[in-house]
């Protein structure tokens, strides 16, 4: 047992002797500057950059920023087509669909000055206007859904007690209308 110990002791002693050598193809990253480290080929540090690389990283900032700007716009024909696949019945699977179709646009609303820090250009007031009428749209659209499942009170009855609620003139069931 006590030779086992003896053991350990001394691989971890010899371990750490090598790992303190230093060899000569390793590099000390740690240190500020390495002075040996000659230039790669073909690398010349006077060379600037060039002007018309700066002017296409402009038009890419302005290209993703637009992007950005029209994410919610684009959004919009897959929530219809969720809505539609939802249904109209009140259950929670529709229930849950148009509240996250409320809150998502109204978070990213909020959120303006987080995701409108690219935009700062000559363009950004436009790209914050198409951003916020984009989302504008999708919460117009959960409020149709709202109103279509008859969840928006929008009948007088719904607030006052007094009046009577509207009455169906006609009854479907089958497809066969009953009057």
């Amino acid at each position: 047992m006590f030779s086992c110990l003896v053991n350990c002791f001394e691989q971890k002693i010899m371990s750490s002797k090598l790992s303190a050598k230093k060899f000569k193809w390793a590099l000390d990253f740690n240190n500020g500057k390495n002075a040996d480290l000659t230039s790669p080929p073909g690398y010349n540090p006077s060379v600037l950059v060039n002007h018309t690389e700066v002017v296409r990283d402009q038009r890419l900032v302005i290209k993703k920023s637009w992007d950005l700007a029209l994410g919610p716009l684009k959004q919009i024909p897959m929530n219809l087509f969720i809505m539609y696949m939802s249904g109209s019945s009140i259950s929670i699977f529709p229930i849950m669909m148009v509240g996250m179709m409320l809150i998502r646009p109204l978070k990213a609303m909020f959120s303006t000055a987080v995701t409108s820090k690219m935009a700062d250009g000559a363009q950004g007031s436009g790209q914050k206007l198409v951003y916020i009428l984009g989302n504008l749209a999708n919460v117009a659209v959960a409020l149709y859904k709202c109103h279509s499942m008859g969840l928006l009170p929008t009948h007088a009855s719904d607030w006052l007690a007094f009046v009577e609620p509207q009455t169906r003139i006609e009854y479907y069931g089958g497809g066969v209308s009953y009057v």
